[in-house]
């Protein structure tokens, strides 16, 4: 089956030979063609270049994409799009003046939605998390990482990653899966942290492994969740069970904790809201991808990532939505692109490059998403005609998507 893209007006993030990532100042080179072509054989892109070049070709189907612009489809690295019920009520509780911390420890939070979550059956867990993951493929994602951790229970957390599995097979996103068991400390174990991690480690993962139900191992290390110390045992116990470890970190303060995952190879530290100068350094020369989530911070008004800061640093930088119930209900990563050129100051090449080839480094997927490289998944998004690829962010309350397709198939 091939289908020949014609009369592109520009095609973003062209790569004429697979990278990894990219860093520092190379972020604010978005490599494009205009008036391109683009060939699709099955699954896979299988030729890309200017119209002046384009082969005469005989294919099953013909698209004309003049005025459009294509790129990859974006890669969400950071979700926690499987849960029960929402957290409104904690929406209006901080219009109110109430902090994060507050609603934590008035029971609300990671908590309440675990006791959502331990109430639910996986069927109905499930019939509610399909339909957030139709809606950001249809926003343009075509990779996407999914937590749990809103388990905290053998039960509950083996749910959780059933479900995330089960979509998986149901439907044509790339997904990847991460067990965070330690995303807080249920009530029963406030004071008694070593037996919960007891309880991750010796009873949650060994079942977890043997089903196959995870590609990583995260925690929330933060000032009143999981210590250094006790985030650095989960990362030993990951590797030991061959799970790299994905990690929220610095989203409210500093405390060593990205120097410590730098030391145990972190695949991406997550959040990284507040940023210090001894961070900076142990990301520098580190396989660690930083993730910055911008649309948590515009959600629940608390800083935003010093991206240029980080990229003047040489570091490199993803992008992610953070969905989930409490502090981003929100899967829409065009959003998430207009929200880094706002409030943190990307340029829009750099915000495209963070939120596809580095967002695709930041969960494993460098090989096969996040640029158009022949071999590569065929998994695109095609705009509405605009002006420019700027106007993606710059109309940031519009949709720019006509089409996504996945896999080589158009979805919509």
């Amino acid at each position: 089956m091939q289908t020949l893209i014609i009369n592109i007006k520009e095609l973003l993030q062209v790569r004429e030979t697979s990278i990894n990532k990219v860093s520092g100042s190379d972020m604010a080179v978005l490599p494009t063609i205009k008036n391109a072509f683009l060939l699709i054989k099955d699954e896979t892109i299988a030729a890309f270049g200017s119209m002046e070049d384009c082969p005469k070709l005989n294919p099953d189907n013909t698209i004309d994409a003049k005025g459009k612009i294509v790129l990859p489809s974006w890669c969400d690295s950071h979700t926690h799009i499987v849960y029960a019920g929402n957290r409104e009520q904690e929406f209006v509780d901080r219009i109110n003046g109430l902090s994060y911390e507050e609603i934590a420890n008035r029971g609300g939070g990671i908590l309440n939605s675990a006791k959502r979550l331990n109430e639910a059956t996986e069927a109905e867990i499930y019939d509610q998390s399909k339909k957030r993951l139709e809606e950001v493929i249809q926003l343009g994602t075509g990779a996407i990482e999914i937590k749990s951790g809103y388990g905290l229970t053998v039960e509950g957390e083996l749910k959780m990653l059933r479900v995330i599995k089960k979509l998986a097979q149901d439907y044509p996103v790339a997904i990847k899966s991460t067990f965070l068991g330690a995303h807080a400390f249920p009530m029963e174990y406030k004071e008694n942290h070593s037996a919960y991690l007891d309880l991750i480690i010796n009873e949650m993962l060994p079942k977890i492994v043997e089903e196959n139900l995870a590609d990583y191992i995260d925690a929330f290390l933060e000032t009143g969740y999981f210590s250094v110390a006790e985030t650095e045992r989960i990362m030993e116990a990951g590797k030991h069970y061959g799970l790299p470890a994905k990690i929220h970190v610095n989203q409210f303060t500093a405390i060593n904790g990205i120097e410590a995952c730098v030391k145990h190879k972190a695949l991406s530290v997550d959040h990284l809201e507040i940023v210090t100068d001894a961070d900076i350094e142990a990301l520098k020369n580190s396989e660690t991808m930083p993730v910055a989530l911008p649309s948590c911070s515009f959600f629940i008004s608390i800083p935003y990532t010093p991206a240029r800061q980080m990229m003047n640093a040489g570091l490199p930088l993803a992008l992610a939505t953070d969905f989930n119930p409490g502090t981003t209900p929100s899967g829409n990563m065009n959003f998430v692109v207009a929200t880094a050129c706002i409030k943190m100051k990307m340029t829009p090449e750099e915000a495209i490059n963070a939120a596809t080839i580095n967002g695709a480094y930041a969960m494993g997927l460098s090989a096969t998403h996040g640029s158009i490289t022949v071999g590569k998944k065929a998994n695109l998004i095609i705009t509405k005609p605009l002006h420019s690829f700027y106007e993606i962010p710059y109309a940031f309350g519009s949709n720019p998507i006509e089409q996504v397709w996945l896999n080589g198939k158009a979805i919509q």
